[in-house]
């Protein structure tokens, strides 16, 4: 490799002739001098007059002595520009948060819903980035495509994992009657009022066969691990709106861990018992209800509580049926704050013509 820069020494010495090209360099006589090069000199000291070019022998290698000036008319001078500054990355932190009320089955309600709110695109997959998503529970019975949903929120769950956000979900008392109907069917349980079944219970609460036909093992296990309730951003998430959490532990992680043990330990009798505490509904509509409220924000956090399973016109004092079967249906606009401002209903009774209800939080009022 040949030592030094091709322009080293531009601008510098004499104007001349440019000179031969490498293979017609010769050896000059200095090479073949003993002892100290004839022709060296110190710095600072004026070169000497150019010798004209020599013979090399053949492959011999200049060394940087050997090259010859170059004057600045004899290179391309060539601008470069400065390196662009490095691009600050996007702020991070966590995105929006949404909540989802009550969905049994009713797919295609579902996905209109969450395209509206900017959270999924037309072909229903997650578009949304760092958003975050939960769902209240009750994915199946009574609509026409339980599966097809938890086959959705499992599916937008990796989908937001990837893109940075999230999307999780809430077990509800269906899913516990699901569970139970697939796990135990016409095994007698204690119901306090007598003998009852799961099997009976989940077609009494409007369970699908084409549900149960479709039902595997990884939507079950993925059901059974779900949490009871969680805290995010000052509102406590749960699916019931009643007290029957305190019963299961006075920390959130205890309640699902209390939960899930009793899902595992596959009792039929402790699992109804189970249903059964998370069917309850009302405790924060009528007279005392912001205290039930209170009680639990003050056991597991939080300044509100946000929840499904009663549908809003239940809570209004509306008639309607779960079951469909007033075809007028309620009107619903949105979610309904309620006991002191303490609690969000957001079930808006899609079982009855209500409506699916996507809400982000925190809400205005």
């Amino acid at each position: 490799m040949v030592e030094g820069s091709m322009t080293q020494g531009a601008g510098q010495g004499p104007e001349m002739e440019r000179t031969a090209t490498l293979r017609d360099f010769r050896v000059p006589a200095y090479v073949h001098e003993t002892g100290p090069y004839a022709h060296s000199s110190h710095p600072g000291e004026a070169p000497g007059p150019v010798a004209e070019p020599v013979s090399f022998p053949q492959e011999y290698t200049p060394t940087q002595r050997d090259l010859p000036v170059i004057n600045r008319g004899d290179t391309v001078q060539v601008t470069v520009d400065p390196a662009p500054a490095p691009v600050a990355p996007p702020a991070t932190g966590p995105g929006p948060l949404f909540v989802v009320g009550d969905v049994h089955g009713y797919l295609d309600e579902l996905v209109a819903a969450l395209q509206e709110k900017g959270l999924i695109d037309a072909a229903g997959h997650w578009c949304a980035g760092t958003a975050r998503l939960w769902f209240l529970g009750d994915f199946t019975d009574r609509g026409p495509d339980g599966i097809g949903v938890i086959d959705l929120v499992m599916r937008l769950s990796a989908e937001a994992a990837a893109a940075g956000g999230y999307c999780k979900a809430l077990m509800g008392n269906h899913e516990l009657l699901l569970i139970g109907a697939k796990r135990f069917g016409d095994t007698p349980v204690n119901s306090g009022a007598g003998t009852a079944t799961f099997q009976a219970a989940w077609l009494l609460n409007g369970g699908q066969k084409t549900d149960m036909d479709r039902l595997q093992d990884h939507h079950l296990q993925w059901m059974a691990r779900l949490d009871a309730l969680t805290e995010i951003d000052g509102h406590l998430l749960v699916h019931s709106d009643t007290t029957a959490y305190l019963d299961y532990g006075d920390s959130i992680e205890a309640v699902n861990d209390n939960v899930r043990e009793t899902l595992t330990r596959n009792d039929a009798d402790e699992v109804w018992d189970l249903f059964r505490k998370f069917t309850k509904r009302f405790s924060f509509r009528d007279e005392g209800g912001a205290d039930a409220v209170r009680a639990l924000l003050d056991t597991y956090g939080g300044t509100r509580i946000v929840h499904g399973h009663s549908p809003i016109p239940y809570l209004l004092g509306e008639v309607g049926s779960e079951d469909g079967e007033d075809s007028a249906g309620p009107v619903v606009e949105g979610p309904h704050v309620y006991a002191d401002g303490l609690a969000i209903a957001m079930d808006g009774g899609v079982t009855m013509a209500g409506k699916l209800l996507v809400q982000q939080l925190p809400l205005s009022v």
